[in-house]
């Protein structure tokens, strides 16, 4: 009778089938685990991707501030329907600054990974005012208060606490963290200095007032960045799911 043959005394003894069971979770996990501790990142970078600018990260406060994650994900997953439909799957390295990420697969409401770009800034403000008078059937409610909110925003606190977890921003950019975050949202701001810290970043009023920094600034400004930093334009993002 071979060792394989024996199975039958293990499992009738509880302590040797624990033990069985312990050792082989243990090798398992080693064989999983311990490779990660020799990597210097587990995620591979993507160029174009940067850290938040000092009123997209404002505006993804607010955005779990007031649960929008928990009927939109940021997660577009790699099947043919949901490339289709929103774009290229969601990489790794798109949420390597977010802290928490947005993933997710609750969707109440449309995935917002790709949102960026895709509508203007008058059609968000719309939609969070009167969802209903864009999207009849949609059951939002009304965010039409974050326009009458000035934004209470400590930029310099935020991007040191985010440099505290890893994010790597520099220390010009702490120091105009103040300064960028009412620029990017002034139409008659001078943006040089904005953009070379912040490639790709979507500039000008976003709520219709220009006299007045306020939350629904701050919430376009973030809607209006996702997705947009990796160029996929050079290939068929659907190309693998056909």
């Amino acid at each position: 009778m071979g060792l394989l043959d024996k199975h039958g005394v293990i499992e009738r003894n509880a302590t040797l089938l624990l033990v069985a069971g312990l050792v082989t979770v243990s090798i398992g996990g080693i064989v999983e685990i311990a490779p990660l501790f020799y990597l210097e990142n587990t995620i591979e970078e993507v160029e174009g991707m940067r850290p938040y600018t000092p009123l997209e990260l404002a505006g993804r406060n607010i955005y779990i501030r007031e649960g929008c994650y928990n009927c939109h994900s940021q997660m577009i997953r790699p099947f043919r329907d949901e490339v289709e439909r929103y774009g290229h799957y969601s990489l790794a390295a798109e949420s390597m600054y977010d802290h928490p990420f947005q993933w997710g697969s609750k969707r109440t409401g449309p995935d917002l990974a790709r949102v960026g770009d895709r509508y203007s800034n008058e059609w968000h403000v719309q939609h969070l005012k009167d969802p209903q008078s864009l999207v009849p059937e949609s059951v939002m409610p009304s965010y039409s208060f974050l326009a009458e909110a000035d934004l209470g925003f400590r930029a310099q606190d935020h991007l040191v606490a985010n440099q505290r977890v890893g994010v790597p921003y520099t220390q010009e950019m702490v120091d105009n963290a103040d300064a960028d975050l009412k620029a990017q949202a002034d139409p008659d701001a001078d943006w040089d200095g904005l953009e070379a810290r912040y490639p790709k970043a979507v500039l000008g009023d976003f709520d219709g007032d220009p006299t007045r920094l306020t939350e629904m600034d701050a919430l376009v400004a973030y809607m209006q960045m996702l997705g947009t930093l990796v160029d996929f334009s050079s290939y068929d993002a659907q190309a693998n799911y056909r």
